[in-house]
């Protein structure tokens, strides 16, 4: 399976997984010139800019150990962008890491409210 293949089927799960727990999908891939956010989603009042990250071993590391201070810091830029464009700026948000390990089965660890 492609990078591309596996990144997207994380992608995939990861929604069907937030969706399962009540959470509001309000937009997938968000782009602008600071980065990319993978999930925007809406949990109860918060909004909640999530970055999925799959792996199909721990060779290099837990998915998690990808989002690094720079990672961080064009997920906070973008999800501010996100809040100025849509008029948003008196709402909670958070921002989650959702880690996604691929074998013969699946296994999601929700990281919520990481360090920023």
């Amino acid at each position: 399976m492609k990078k591309i293949d596996i990144g997207k089927l994380g992608e995939n799960l990861a929604t069907k997984y937030i969706i399962s727990l009540g959470y509001k999908i309000l937009e997938r891939n968000f782009r602008c010139k600071f980065g990319e956010i993978d999930i925007i989603a809406k949990d109860k009042q918060e909004l909640v800019f999530i970055e999925v990250k799959t792996r199909t071993n721990t060779k290099f590391g837990n998915p998690a150990e990808a989002v690094n201070s720079i990672k961080k810091s064009h997920i906070l830029k973008t999800a501010k962008y996100y809040l100025y464009i849509h008029k948003l700026s008196n709402k909670r948000i958070r921002i989650d890491v959702i880690e996604i390990y691929l074998s013969n089965k699946y296994y999601i660890n929700h990281i919520k409210q990481i360090e920023i």
